[in-house]
């Protein structure tokens, strides 16, 4: 379970996230939306302590992010914005391959990982290929392999399908049905509904920092008023 609990945060003078608080329980598919600076990729940037609150506090599981960050990025898979700022290795295989290594599983099971991971972003057989020869739309499905390949319990999603063509498109979003169907946790960023209105659990809409509307998709419904465009 994702816990923050009156979250505020400032860029000096700037109010990004003022008195913000919200649970996402264990298995919910969460939609995050909103109009640009609306606070949304602030608010998921807390979820594993890579911003620390001015105010308030990040729980991952009990415990406090800012407490033991390890845990929270263990428990938490985050796929960023800019997808080349997170990929650490120079093949496709070896990024992949970099958390669950670090998680100290056996070589058989990083493999196993790896190609399954792969496999969801339609990279298979891609894996000896130079991440600075990919385009950025391949990029971005590297990096989401990578968020895949460590089974997390949540999984964070910033704008995953921008650069993605729609072979791509449909097979991420068959993966992230199979892993919420298994019990993870989906929170995606998004200012593009398609295909995710009718999946979602829920809807948060955020603007000027704060939750503006929150509940099931049928219920939030008109998100007009309120803009669903991307940005933080």
């Amino acid at each position: 379970m994702i816990t923050v609990t009156a979250l505020t945060h400032r860029f000096g003078e700037s109010i990004a996230l003022d008195d913000v608080s919200l649970t996402i329980p264990d298995g919910e598919f969460c939609l995050l939306v909103g109009p640009n600076g609306s606070g949304k990729t602030t608010l998921v940037r807390h979820f594993n302590a890579l911003l620390e609150p001015d105010a308030g506090s990040v729980a991952v599981d009990g415990v406090d992010v800012t407490d033991d960050p390890l845990a929270a990025r263990r428990s938490i898979g985050m796929v960023f914005q800019q997808p080349r700022d997170q990929l650490v290795a120079a093949t496709v295989g070896a990024d992949v391959a970099f958390g669950p290594e670090n998680l100290g599983l056996p070589r058989e099971e990083i493999d196993r990982r790896v190609e399954s991971a792969l496999a969801a972003v339609e990279l298979s057989g891609r894996a000896d290929d130079h991440v600075d020869a990919l385009s950025g739309g391949e990029q971005a499905r590297v990096a989401i392999a990578g968020a895949l390949a460590m089974a997390p319990s949540h999984l964070v999603l910033d704008e995953p399908f921008a650069g993605l063509d729609l072979r791509a498109r449909r097979s991420l979003l068959d993966r992230l049905d199979a892993l919420h169907d298994s019990g993870t946790s989906v929170v995606v960023v998004t200012h593009d509904l398609r295909d995710l209105h009718e999946r979602a659990d829920r809807i948060v809409v955020l603007a000027g920092g704060e939750i503006v509307a929150d509940g099931p998709p049928a219920e939030v419904g008109a998100l007009e008023p309120h803009g669903v465009d991307g940005g933080c």
